[in-house]
């Protein structure tokens, strides 16, 4: 599906936004997959039986037991397919205290896809399991992102090649620096701005404008939950206007923002589940 074609939903990773790191699991026997959505914090899928095939933004990744699939905040995602045995773990920080769990240059959660050794594994899933919908579990949760994250990049480094340093290193910039266009980053990338959004699509599944639209949807979403007015969150959330703003909100989340703020619009947004 093209990238101007594909509608997501938001819904948010953590329950309660007083919660800072959280873990659900799925159990395809169960079932209640969400639809295609995309929320402010970074995610690590960890599956533990059976297999799966997740749309990630264009991308279409197929997982199997004992690997990780990780994706940073803004990005859409949904579980296409899944075997009957299908279970895993759904991990998501709030994306500030991610930064701060992950101290090292590494700090920006990219798009990983990784196979753990045996053991490492299950020390992981005995970890995950003991925190799943656990509320209040800040420590335990951190110690448990900052594992995987490091385990999921030798696993990375060592098996199959992850995104292309342009690609981590507009993830790191776009993060810190969220008002600078693409040719700003090219500029500060010292490449050509093409290369850039090249090499951030394939790597993503999302294009780098859309990526940024994003963010800044996110970011006003935070600004209004904190009670600014929505013109105003608007302007600051880096939107040239409010009809800019109101543009982008109805091609991503298709309604106004007045809307999705003040009727029950965004709650059963929240509430979907995939039939």
């Amino acid at each position: 599906m093209a990238d101007g074609e594909r509608r997501a939903l938001l819904q948010r990773f953590l329950p309660d936004r007083r919660e800072r790191a959280f873990v659900w699991k799925y159990d395809q026997a169960v079932g209640g997959r969400r639809p295609r959505h995309f929320h402010e914090e970074p995610e690590v899928n960890l599956v533990t039986c059976g297999a799966a095939t997740f749309g990630v933004g264009d991308r279409i990744v197929e997982v199997k037991a004992g690997e990780l699939l990780a994706f940073p905040a803004g990005v859409d995602h949904a579980l296409l397919a899944a075997s009957p045995d299908l279970y895993l773990y759904a991990v998501g920080l709030d994306p500030t205290f991610s930064t701060g769990v992950l101290t090292d240059r590494h700090d920006t959660i990219e798009p990983w896809h990784a196979r753990l050794p045996p053991k490492e594994l299950r020390a992981v899933v005995d970890r995950a399991a003991e925190l799943v919908d656990r509320s209040g579990a800040e420590r335990l949760g951190a110690e448990l992102w900052e594992r995987v994250h490091w385990l999921a990049r030798r696993s990375t480094e060592a098996e199959r090649p992850g995104a292309h340093v342009l690609t981590r290193r507009t993830l790191k910039l776009v993060a810190t620096q969220p008002d600078c266009g693409l040719e700003a980053l090219a500029s500060e990338l010292r490449t050509h701005p093409s290369e850039v959004s090249r090499h951030f699509h394939r790597d993503v599944g999302v294009t780098l404008v859309r990526y940024r639209t994003r963010l800044r949807l996110l970011r006003l979403v935070h600004l209004v939950d904190d009670g600014q007015d929505v013109m105003t969150a608007a302007i600051e959330a880096g939107f040239g206007s409010y009809s800019q703003c109101h543009r982008s909100f109805h091609a991503e989340l298709g309604c106004a923002p007045t809307s999705f703020f003040r009727s029950e619009a965004r709650e059963r947004m929240q509430l979907l589940y995939a039939g």
